[in-house]
C-alpha cells in the first residue's frame, strides 16, 4: 500500500494535535508550522478527519482543532481508512470483489495477500497516537521536533 500525500499530511496532524493534547484548540497554521505541513491543504484533511470523528473544532478567534477522544483511543488505522479509499494490496480484497474474481478458488496468491493485509493493518490498528507521542519523547526527550514520516 502507497499512502497518498494528503494521507501522510493527515497522519502528522493528528499527531501533532495527539502532543497538544488537553491544550486547547490548535489552529491550522500552528499545525501546519509544527509538522511542517502546507497549510492551504490542511483545513480540507481535518475537515474530512472531523467527519470521520477523529477531531473537533471552533469557530473564531479563539477555534481551532482538538482530539474528539483521548490519543489513547486513536489509532494509525482509524485515520488510514478515514483518508484511503482502500487500504488492501489488491482489489479482491476490498469491498466483496473476491466473489467476483475468475480465479478465487485456484488463486495462490489470496491467501498471502490476505495475511500481508492482516498483519499491517493489525501494526497500525495496535499503534495509538499516544503510542507515537511517547516514541517521539523517547527519541527527543530535550525537544519537541516536527516527525516527518
Amino acid at each position: 500500500m502507497h499512502l497518498s500525500k494528503k494521507t501522510v499530511y493527515a497522519l502528522r496532524a493528528v499527531f501533532e494535535l495527539a502532543r497538544r493534547y488537553d491544550s486547547g484548540p490548535v489552529t491550522i497554521g500552528a499545525i501546519a508550522e509544527a509538522q511542517t505541513l502546507p497549510a492551504r491543504f490542511l483545513e480540507n484533511i481535518l475537515i474530512q478527519l472531523k467527519s470521520g470523528g477523529i477531531l473537533d473544532s471552533a469557530r473564531g478567534r479563539e477555534g481551532g482543532y482538538w482530539l474528539a477522544r483521548s490519543p489513547g483511543e486513536i489509532t494509525v488505522g482509524q485515520v488510514l481508512r478515514i483518508m484511503e479509499m482502500t487500504v488492501a494490496p489488491v482489489d479482491c480484497l476490498e469491498r466483496g470483489l473476491k466473489a467476483t474474481c475468475p480465479m478465487k478458488d485456484s488463486c495462490a496468491f489470496l491467501p498471502m495477500w490476505t495475511r500481508g493485509l492482516e498483519a499491517m493493518l493489525a501494526v497500525y490498528d495496535g499503534t495509538s497516537y499516544e503510542d507515537l507521542v511517547r516514541e517521539q519523547q523517547a527519541l527527543t526527550p530535550d525537544a519537541t521536533p516536527a516527525c516527518t514520516p
